[in-house]
């Protein structure tokens, strides 16, 4: 089973700075990076608790054709692959596959069966991973990316419990240097939850000032 810090991570909505965009046949498409990807893995299962493995790789095509704006000759190759994401979680194996595609073009073969042959094995990696939740891209697959976010929710809910948690001014100042970029979206996102959140702060920092100041009095 994931742990209780695991599954909230992986429920987490995708964050829309983490998304590219490119134009594939007149359409735009919205896609998570491969460094990305992996960066989140380790993030989430830790640095030593999964494994991507490649368990096919073909070519599918090979041709001849024109390269570059200067039209000279060169090569398109692609190629798919199947790709075996295991997490250890618990003494547990947990296994997802998928399967990518990749294209290579250049004036040099090797180079494009280069090119075509990560793009395959790390579009394969991410659908893998997708099967893990939206932090990995599933969100994207809904047309309406609802759990597509301008910010970090349960960042801004460990905030607001940061507040409550406080015992003084120096601890609520080092809250916002640690959660300041998600506060700062939260604002322009939402104003009127971004307006409570201030309050509650400014109510804290006004009931540790006047704790200091009895605090004073006493030693006075």
């Amino acid at each position: 089973m994931f742990s209780p810090d695991q599954i909230k991570a992986l429920q987490a909505p995708l964050l829309a700075r983490n998304v590219a965009a490119r134009t594939q046949s007149g359409f735009t498409l919205s896609y998570i990076e491969g460094w990305h990807a992996i960066a989140e893995a380790n993030r989430i299962f830790g640095f030593d608790g999964w494994n991507r493995e490649t368990l096919e790789m073909n070519v599918v095509s090979e041709h001849s054709r024109a390269v570059g704006k200067d039209k000279v000759e060169g090569w398109g190759v692609s190629y798919l692959a199947r790709v075996r994401i295991t997490v250890w979680n618990d003494g547990m194996l947990i296994t997802k596959e998928g399967t990518g595609a990749g294209h290579g073009i250049d004036r040099d073969l090797g180079l494009a069966h280069e090119s075509a042959a990560k793009e395959a094995e790390t579009d394969a990696m991410k659908r893998a991973l997708m099967m893990f939740g939206n932090p990995f891209g599933l969100a994207l697959y809904d047309k309406t990316q609802e759990h597509v976010a301008d910010f970090d929710e349960a960042r801004i809910v460990e905030f607001e419990e940061g507040i409550e948690a406080a015992e003084d001014n120096q601890q609520l100042e080092d809250l916002l240097g640690e959660y300041g970029p998600d506060t700062t979206l939260l604002f322009s996102a939402d104003r009127d939850r971004w307006g409570e959140l201030s309050k509650k702060m400014a109510a804290r920092k006004k009931e540790f000032a006047a704790k200091e100041q009895a605090d004073a009095a006493k030693k006075a």
